[in-house]
């Protein structure tokens, strides 16, 4: 084979893996969505310079293309590449890909260079080709996984689930309903904020002990049917609906097609209760507990919560090591639920006054001087407004990091700005997604807008002393 082909081959090869890689990459950040890496991306430009522009240099430059491609193509990624806070990550569905995208681009070379009557060296057929091959093989992995799970679900004896999902806060609701139940019953929850099917499927196959005796596990939705899906998996016996609002109004539109999705939570075979917050809208009956209008003198501070919950004509008092009024309301679907199992009210009271935060929601911590409130996991427009009313008892200087509500209206960014305008004494704004809005509406404070979260360190270094409240409200990845 003469030198130059040889080198064309490679290089087409390696061509070929860099596009893969970028777009297997944002693949993996949307959820393997294909429609919402190409509509719901927010950073587009990157599609042009990393993607569009060298398919169109690669057709039209001839040989002259491979000099663009490891001169400026190649540095221009990898420096993309160091800034991601959420790089690719080599899971077994990703090195499938990759070996998929190999085999389809080798073998279309070489057949090209035996035949010698081909146009070789296309982009477009290999990418194809592996992520059709690719999504036919995960379709198979995934029936075959699903069913195993199904199986493991039906063989572990007296095995109670509760499903939860909600707006907002279902992932402290999971937390709590845990810590408050877990020396009552065997009981074991969903990971982190592990919330999809697949996600589920994969946690019951590799980390379900077969001792357990409730399986806690949480379920989200970006779009109508997730949750159905998930009901029907789980099968489960207990349900519990938090808050419902416009988080994800983006991909709903509406706050009905909300409820609506939320909802499906009820239908399993086997719910013998389900616990519903009163934003749903639903009628009690015989199944189904509504609360939300018992939780009475809800008093929270930076030293903890304490509120009243209305059970049966009678009130009881709780405490709570935890920041944040709204947290009330979690404690409390997940104090009926432990009361609906069979815990004594005392036990139940002693669980939730020695909660421990979940992490990243309005975790305290203290640090050169500095009170640092993590509220880094809080995205939701109700619970960032509430957090900004707890740090602004704060005697000291009070500063925000955040990139606004994501996800959501511009109505709710400019109610959030309004609040942050009234305070806060320094603002740091980061992500491009809602930077204008929150620029233009907060007058009051320094602004800093911050697109490269890499320089946040120093910033912060720069800006703020010994005595401040720093507060991280909510969090965007770099691609957002």
């Amino acid at each position: 084979m003469e030198p130059l082909k040889l080198f064309t081959l490679i290089s087409h090869l390696f061509l070929v893996m860099v596009l893969g890689w970028y777009l297997i990459t944002n693949l993996q950040w949307y959820h393997y969505r294909f429609e919402r890496v190409i509509f719901r991306h927010k950073r587009y430009l990157w599609h042009l310079l990393y993607f569009v522009i060298p398919i169109f240099a690669y057709y039209l430059m001839g040989i002259y293309f491979w000099i663009y491609f490891y001169l400026g193509l190649l540095p221009a990624l990898y420096l993309w590449h160091k800034k991601l806070d959420k790089p690719l990550v080599l899971t077994a569905r990703v090195k499938r890909f990759f070996l998929f995208l190999f085999l389809a681009a080798l073998s279309g070379d070489l057949l090209c260079f035996a035949s010698g009557k081909c146009q070789i060296y296309g982009l477009f057929l290999p990418l194809f080709v592996a992520l059709g091959a690719s999504y036919l093989f995960e379709k198979i992995l995934f029936l075959g996984y699903k069913k195993e799970a199904t199986r493991k679900l039906e063989s572990i004896p007296d095995l109670k689930i509760l499903a939860i999902t909600a707006s907002y806060g279902k992932t402290s609701i999971k937390n709590f309903v845990y810590q408050i139940v877990k020396d009552f019953i065997p009981a074991y929850k969903t990971p982190r904020s592990v919330n999809t099917l697949g996600g589920l499927i994969r946690d019951v196959n590799e980390a379900l002990p077969t001792d357990t005796r409730l399986y806690i596990a949480e379920a989200g939705a970006r779009e109508r049917g997730d949750i159905a899906e998930i009901a029907h998996f789980l099968n489960h016996h207990y349900a519990i609906v938090g808050k419902i609002g416009p988080q994800h109004i983006e991909y709903f539109k509406t706050l009905e097609n909300i409820r609506n999705t939320k909802m499906e939570i009820l239908d399993s075979k086997r719910l013998i209760k389900a616990f519903i917050h009163k934003s749903a809208n639903v009628k009690p009956d015989e199944r189904v507990v509504v609360y939300g209008e018992n939780i009475r003198n809800i008093k929270a501070t930076l030293d903890g919560l304490d509120f009243e919950l209305l059970l049966d004509g009678k009130s009881y008092p709780f405490h709570a090591p935890l920041l944040g009024g709204f947290n009330a309301e979690n404690i409390a679907a997940a104090i009926l639920f432990a009361r609906e199992i069979g815990m004594e009210m005392e036990a139940i009271q002693k669980a939730v006054s020695q909660l421990q935060p979940v992490e990243h929601r309005l975790q305290k911590i203290e640090a050169g001087g500095k009170v640092i409130i993590d509220d880094s996991f809080n995205g939701n427009l109700e619970g960032m407004l509430a957090s900004y009313d707890l740090v602004s008892r704060y005697p000291g200087r009070k500063v925000i990091v955040t990139p606004g509500v994501l996800e959501s209206d511009e109505e709710s960014n400019r109610q959030l700005a309004e609040k942050i305008d009234e305070v806060f004494d320094l603002v740091i704004i980061t992500g491009k997604v809602n930077a204008k809005t929150l620029a233009e509406k907060i007058k009051k404070p320094p602004k800093t807008i911050l697109h490269d979260k890499s320089e946040l360190e120093a910033i912060l270094a720069e800006k703020t002393h010994p005595g401040d409240l720093i507060l991280f409200s909510n969090d965007a990845p770099t691609f957002l």
